[in-house]
C-alpha cells in the first residue's frame, strides 16, 4: 500500500493555498477582495498564495473593469481540479490509515 504521506502536493500542504483552492473547487469564480476578506487574509499574502498557484497552472486570472475599476477573478482549472482532488484523497487516506 502506498504511503498516502507520499501522496500529498506539496503547493496545497500552505493552508491559506488549500483555502484558495477549498474556496475555487466550490464556486465558478472568486474575486481578490472577496477572497481576503473570506480568508481574513493580507493583500500580500493573497497575492503570493495566488501567484504560486498560478505558477503551477492550478488557477487561470482574468482582470478586467467593473465601473471603472479594477477587478480581478480567479477560477480553478482542470489541472488545478485534479490536482486538489488528488490532495484531498490523499489526506482521507491519511485519516483512514489512523483509524
Amino acid at each position: 500500500m502506498k504511503n498516502p504521506f507520499e501522496q500529498l502536493d506539496k503547493v496545497l500542504e500552505h493552508r491559506v493555498r488549500l483555502q484558495i483552492m477549498s474556496v475555487l473547487a466550490a464556486n465558478d469564480g472568486f474575486e481578490f477582495n472577496a477572497l481576503k476578506e473570506l480568508l481574513n487574509v493580507t493583500d500580500g499574502n493573497l497575492a503570493s498564495n495566488i501567484k504560486a498557484l498560478e505558477k503551477e497552472k492550478y488557477l487561470v486570472v482574468s482582470k478586467s473593469f467593473v465601473d471603472r475599476k479594477p477587478n480581478t477573478k480567479y477560477k480553478i482549472t482542470d489541472r488545478g481540479r485534479t490536482a486538489f482532488k488528488k490532495h484531498i484523497d490523499a489526506l482521507e487516506g491519511v485519516i483512514k490509515q489512523q483509524k
